[in-house]
């Protein structure tokens, strides 16, 4: 690796600094936060604003402003974003982490569409694959996603005299029961789906955001029964919320707090 260059780094942190607050700055501002001499912040400060990283306020001299060129390399990031292959990228961290199977799915319509996989290397495990097609009510990740609805997008697609298929004997079969299971999702922030898409199988999950802060995507383990215990799933809860939370940061969101 080579020599980092000072200027540019200095550069880089009075960017990073209208990541916070409500994203305004004056040169004093930077001088405190950053600990610069202030002949140094004015030069950066006076260079980033000539290439239109940064601007004044209007009607606040002295001011500045996240300017135009970081909005346009953004954009031309998100444009060049794969979520399938950043998706697969983390599930293979993830499963490097637990050493079971992490799938990746995005939803459509009423079912989910696993678009990345990693397995575990267990001589049992699930059997699964990047493509298959799912119900959704069935899995922790559509579950997490039907639950990142709002509730007409949720009547308009599962109404209330919806006929549910079974996959197993533990499915949830009744809009009713569905909606009371999306509103202790919504208020946990994590799935949980015990044997309800495969007798041998429970599943944790945790939603994938974009840059928007809209749930896109939702990050699941899954755990034969044979290694499924309440303490291994909260180990598995908070592996899935950070793989989530990863892949989020990926896609350009940014979680506050």
């Amino acid at each position: 690796m080579g020599r980092l260059v000072p200027a540019v780094t200095r550069a880089l942190d009075i960017l990073e600094l209208f990541l916070d607050g409500d994203g305004t700055l004056s040169a004093p501002d930077i001088v405190r936060k950053l600990q610069l001499p202030r002949t140094t912040v004015h030069e950066l400060v006076t260079t980033l604003a000539a290439r239109s990283y940064i601007v004044q306020v209007p009607g606040q001299p002295g001011r500045y402003r996240l300017g135009v060129r970081p909005y346009q390399l953004g954009s031309r990031y998100a444009e060049q974003l794969d979520l399938a292959a950043e998706g697969q990228q983390v599930a293979r961290s993830v499963a490097e982490t637990c050493d079971e199977t992490v799938h990746v799915a995005i939803l459509e319509g009423t079912d989910v569409i696993y678009i990345a996989k990693v397995d575990s290397t267990h001589a049992v495990r699930m059997v699964s694959a990047a493509g298959r097609r799912l119900p959704a009510h069935c899995t922790s990740v559509g579950k997490m996603l039907l639950a990142s609805l709002s509730e007409p997008e949720l009547t308009s697609r599962i109404p209330d005299d919806a006929e549910l298929v079974a996959m197993t004997p533990n499915s949830i079969t009744e809009p009713a029961a569905l909606r009371t299971a999306l509103a202790e999702i919504r208020r946990r922030g994590i799935a949980v789906e015990s044997r309800e898409s495969n007798p041998d199988v429970s599943c944790v999950a945790a939603p994938v955001r974009d840059r928007t802060g809209q749930v896109v995507a939702a990050l699941s383990i899954s755990v034969p029964m044979i290694r499924w215990s309440d303490e291994r799933r909260g180990e598995l809860e908070q592996l899935a919320a950070k793989g989530a939370a990863e892949l989020s940061e990926r896609l350009g969101h940014r979680s506050i707090g």
